[in-house]
């Protein structure tokens, strides 16, 4: 994991941020020992907040990994709400299940094997917030297979929208700045093709927020 903050700073989030359950650090250790790039407490925290202060009933994830986001914003539901998670991968959607169960959220949650872009044409609206995390190359997609069913005062959250181990943060920043950057790779081109969809959109206000790798955070407004 890239993280955009200093370990200081990341220290500082964490001690004053909620306290992780003792599922949540069982997950943090298992990505620690398995290398596997969730978004760490700092981001968990943060979306935790968002779903919070947008009143949030329903969630839809695109890439749930092994359930550690899901697990995060599952405490800010209520009893009655829902959060779908998608992933490709059997055994990790198996133990995000697992871990979902664990700390009381499995009633929650609805588990989805296979391509999230599919996923979704499966379901309707509204979803009060989207976290899109999987292929960067995907991101406008998502954004845009998803925009519809998110309501004024709902918020898409993008990870990985400052940099990862796959994208190129300079490349990001010159495209920022309004230059063109050239030779990027596929991961860091839909990042940047991510964010100029967000921004252009009118129906939506857009920041980014250096937690984590980055994300960029989109409020409905319109």
């Amino acid at each position: 994991m890239t993280d955009v903050l200093s370990d200081e700073i990341a220290r500082f989030v964490r001690a004053i941020g909620p306290d992780p359950d003792e599922t949540l650090i069982e997950m943090d250790e298992y990505a620690a020992a398995e290398g596997f790039p969730h978004v760490g407490p700092e981001v968990g925290a943060f979306l935790r907040l968002v779903a919070r202060l947008a009143d949030a009933e329903r969630i839809f994830e695109f890439g749930s990994g092994y359930g550690y986001s899901a697990y995060w914003f599952a405490e800010a539901l209520p009893d009655d709400g829902e959060i779908v998670l998608t992933e490709v991968d059997d055994a990790e959607l198996e133990l995000a299940r697992e871990y979902m169960a664990a700390g009381g959220y499995d009633g929650l949650a609805r588990y989805e094997l296979g391509d999230a872009m599919e996923t979704v044409e499966n379901y309707d609206g509204p979803f009060d917030v989207v976290l899109i995390d999987h292929q960067k190359s995907r991101y406008a997609d998502a954004f845009e297979a998803i925009r519809s069913t998110v309501p004024v005062g709902g918020v898409v959250v993008a990870d990985n929208a400052i940099t990862a181990s796959v994208v190129d943060f300079d490349a990001v920043l010159e495209w920022a700045e309004g230059g063109s950057p050239t030779a990027v790779n596929d991961h860091t081109q839909g990042v940047i093709d991510y964010l100029e969809t967000v921004r252009a959109d009118p129906a939506f206000e857009t920041i980014g927020v250096p937690l984590g790798e980055g994300i960029a955070v989109s409020y409905r407004v319109e």
